[in-house]
Protein backbone atom coordinates (compact mmCIF):
# COMPACT_ATOMS: atom_id res chain seq x y z
CA UNK A 1 0.00 0.00 0.00
CA UNK A 2 2.79 2.54 0.53
CA UNK A 3 3.55 3.08 -3.26
CA UNK A 4 -0.89 4.33 -3.41
CA UNK A 5 -0.89 8.04 -3.18
CA UNK A 6 -4.31 9.63 -1.44
CA UNK A 7 -4.74 12.80 -3.35
CA UNK A 8 -7.77 15.33 -4.38
CA UNK A 9 -9.82 14.41 -7.34
CA UNK A 10 -8.50 16.00 -10.60
CA UNK A 11 -10.40 16.48 -14.05
CA UNK A 12 -8.52 13.91 -15.85
CA UNK A 13 -9.22 11.31 -13.43
CA UNK A 14 -12.60 11.02 -15.09
CA UNK A 15 -12.53 7.54 -17.08
CA UNK A 16 -10.72 6.54 -14.02
CA UNK A 17 -13.51 7.41 -11.31
CA UNK A 18 -16.37 6.21 -14.28
CA UNK A 19 -14.82 3.07 -14.57
CA UNK A 20 -14.36 2.60 -11.11
CA UNK A 21 -17.91 3.10 -10.62
CA UNK A 22 -19.07 1.25 -13.28
CA UNK A 23 -17.12 -1.77 -10.96
CA UNK A 24 -18.70 -1.06 -8.44
CA UNK A 25 -22.21 -1.15 -9.91
CA UNK A 26 -21.15 -4.52 -11.88
CA UNK A 27 -20.21 -6.12 -8.25
CA UNK A 28 -23.74 -4.58 -6.74
CA UNK A 29 -25.37 -6.36 -9.17
CA UNK A 30 -23.20 -9.72 -8.74
CA UNK A 31 -23.98 -9.64 -4.86
CA UNK A 32 -27.70 -8.97 -5.64
CA UNK A 33 -27.92 -11.55 -9.00
CA UNK A 34 -29.04 -8.81 -10.73
CA UNK A 35 -26.90 -8.49 -13.84
CA UNK A 36 -29.15 -5.25 -15.12
CA UNK A 37 -28.09 -3.53 -11.71
CA UNK A 38 -26.56 0.05 -13.17
CA UNK A 39 -28.19 -0.12 -16.37
CA UNK A 40 -26.85 -0.15 -19.60
CA UNK A 41 -24.04 2.41 -18.70
CA UNK A 42 -23.29 1.74 -15.10
CA UNK A 43 -20.18 4.07 -15.19
CA UNK A 44 -22.49 7.18 -16.20
CA UNK A 45 -24.32 7.99 -12.88
CA UNK A 46 -20.41 9.06 -12.03
CA UNK A 47 -21.30 12.37 -14.28
CA UNK A 48 -24.39 12.93 -12.10
CA UNK A 49 -22.48 12.00 -9.01
CA UNK A 50 -19.88 14.54 -9.85
CA UNK A 51 -22.85 17.42 -10.40
CA UNK A 52 -24.35 16.60 -6.78
CA UNK A 53 -24.68 20.36 -4.95
CA UNK A 54 -23.84 18.59 -1.86
CA UNK A 55 -20.70 17.26 -2.53
CA UNK A 56 -17.68 18.57 -0.94
CA UNK A 57 -14.61 16.52 -1.97
CA UNK A 58 -13.30 13.51 -3.76
CA UNK A 59 -10.44 11.69 -3.25
CA UNK A 60 -8.41 9.14 -5.41
CA UNK A 61 -5.93 6.76 -4.68
CA UNK A 62 -3.21 6.82 -7.31
CA UNK A 63 -0.51 3.81 -8.02
CA UNK A 64 2.65 4.88 -9.76
CA UNK A 65 1.95 1.82 -12.48
CA UNK A 66 -2.31 1.22 -12.60
CA UNK A 67 -3.29 4.79 -12.25
CA UNK A 68 -6.30 5.76 -9.95
CA UNK A 69 -7.46 2.57 -8.51
CA UNK A 70 -9.24 3.72 -5.71
CA UNK A 71 -11.93 6.34 -5.10
CA UNK A 72 -13.49 8.13 -1.57
CA UNK A 73 -16.00 11.56 -2.22
CA UNK A 74 -17.77 13.48 1.02
CA UNK A 75 -21.10 14.84 0.61
CA UNK A 76 -22.41 16.89 3.25
CA UNK A 77 -25.15 17.14 5.04
CA UNK A 78 -25.09 20.28 7.62
CA UNK A 79 -22.67 19.29 10.66
CA UNK A 80 -22.62 15.93 8.95
CA UNK A 81 -20.47 14.11 6.42
CA UNK A 82 -22.05 10.92 4.13
CA UNK A 83 -18.70 9.20 2.31
CA UNK A 84 -20.01 8.07 -1.12
CA UNK A 85 -18.80 5.94 -2.90
CA UNK A 86 -15.90 4.26 -1.65
CA UNK A 87 -14.61 1.99 -3.77
CA UNK A 88 -11.18 0.24 -4.91
CA UNK A 89 -10.39 -2.04 -8.38
CA UNK A 90 -10.53 -5.31 -7.56
CA UNK A 91 -7.27 -5.77 -8.34
CA UNK A 92 -6.17 -3.60 -5.59
CA UNK A 93 -8.26 -4.77 -2.93
CA UNK A 94 -6.87 -6.19 0.32
CA UNK A 95 -4.14 -3.84 0.10
CA UNK A 96 -5.10 -1.18 2.54
CA UNK A 97 -5.99 1.67 0.24
CA UNK A 98 -9.92 1.46 0.84
CA UNK A 99 -8.98 2.45 4.60
CA UNK A 100 -6.50 4.63 3.44
CA UNK A 101 -8.89 6.48 1.69
CA UNK A 102 -11.51 6.37 4.18
CA UNK A 103 -8.60 7.60 6.78
CA UNK A 104 -8.11 11.05 4.27
CA UNK A 105 -12.17 11.79 4.29
CA UNK A 106 -11.88 11.26 7.79
CA UNK A 107 -8.84 13.68 8.00
CA UNK A 108 -10.81 15.77 5.86
CA UNK A 109 -14.17 15.63 7.98
CA UNK A 110 -12.49 16.73 11.31
CA UNK A 111 -10.29 19.49 9.81
CA UNK A 112 -14.07 21.32 8.69
CA UNK A 113 -15.66 20.14 12.10
CA UNK A 114 -17.83 17.79 11.49
CA UNK A 115 -19.64 15.70 14.30
CA UNK A 116 -19.60 12.55 12.35
CA UNK A 117 -19.12 10.32 9.32
CA UNK A 118 -21.71 7.81 7.98
CA UNK A 119 -21.59 5.48 5.13
CA UNK A 120 -24.18 2.90 3.54
CA UNK A 121 -22.53 -0.42 2.50
CA UNK A 122 -24.67 -2.84 1.06
CA UNK A 123 -25.81 -5.40 3.49
CA UNK A 124 -24.28 -8.55 0.86
CA UNK A 125 -20.87 -7.19 1.03
CA UNK A 126 -18.71 -8.49 3.34
CA UNK A 127 -15.61 -7.02 2.30
CA UNK A 128 -16.36 -3.71 2.64
CA UNK A 129 -18.11 -4.33 5.72
CA UNK A 130 -15.38 -5.80 7.32
CA UNK A 131 -12.68 -3.30 5.72
CA UNK A 132 -14.95 -0.69 7.15
CA UNK A 133 -15.20 -1.93 10.89
CA UNK A 134 -11.48 -1.90 10.44
CA UNK A 135 -11.42 1.58 9.71
CA UNK A 136 -13.28 2.49 12.76
CA UNK A 137 -17.30 2.79 11.46
CA UNK A 138 -18.23 0.26 14.50
CA UNK A 139 -21.29 2.55 15.48
CA UNK A 140 -24.49 1.30 13.87
CA UNK A 141 -26.81 4.01 13.61
CA UNK A 142 -29.60 3.22 11.12
CA UNK A 143 -30.83 0.77 9.29
CA UNK A 144 -32.79 0.27 6.35
CA UNK A 145 -35.30 -2.66 5.33
CA UNK A 146 -36.54 -3.72 1.63
CA UNK A 147 -39.58 -5.54 1.13
CA UNK A 148 -38.50 -7.74 -2.03
CA UNK A 149 -41.32 -7.43 -4.48
CA UNK A 150 -40.12 -10.31 -6.85
CA UNK A 151 -39.09 -13.22 -3.85
CA UNK A 152 -36.84 -15.61 -5.41
CA UNK A 153 -35.47 -13.37 -7.82
CA UNK A 154 -32.18 -13.77 -6.90
CA UNK A 155 -31.72 -13.33 -3.43
CA UNK A 156 -30.01 -16.83 -3.24
CA UNK A 157 -29.42 -18.31 0.07
CA UNK A 158 -27.81 -15.78 2.30
CA UNK A 159 -26.89 -15.71 5.39
CA UNK A 160 -29.37 -14.36 7.91
CA UNK A 161 -28.67 -11.29 10.43
CA UNK A 162 -30.16 -10.85 13.68
CA UNK A 163 -30.77 -7.84 15.18
CA UNK A 164 -32.37 -7.16 18.71
CA UNK A 165 -33.57 -10.96 18.12
CA UNK A 166 -35.30 -10.21 14.89
CA UNK A 167 -33.69 -12.02 11.91
CA UNK A 168 -33.72 -10.51 8.86
CA UNK A 169 -31.92 -11.77 5.04
CA UNK A 170 -29.00 -9.66 3.75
Amino acid sequence: MNEVAIRPYRPADHGAGRNLCAELATHHGVLYADPGHGGADPGAAFEEYLTRLDLSGVWVAEHPVDGVVGLVGLIMDGSSGQVEPVVVARTHRGQGIGRALLGRVADEARRRGLDKLTVRPQARNEQALRCLHAAGYDVLSAVELTLDLHPGGGSGDRDDVALHGVRFRS
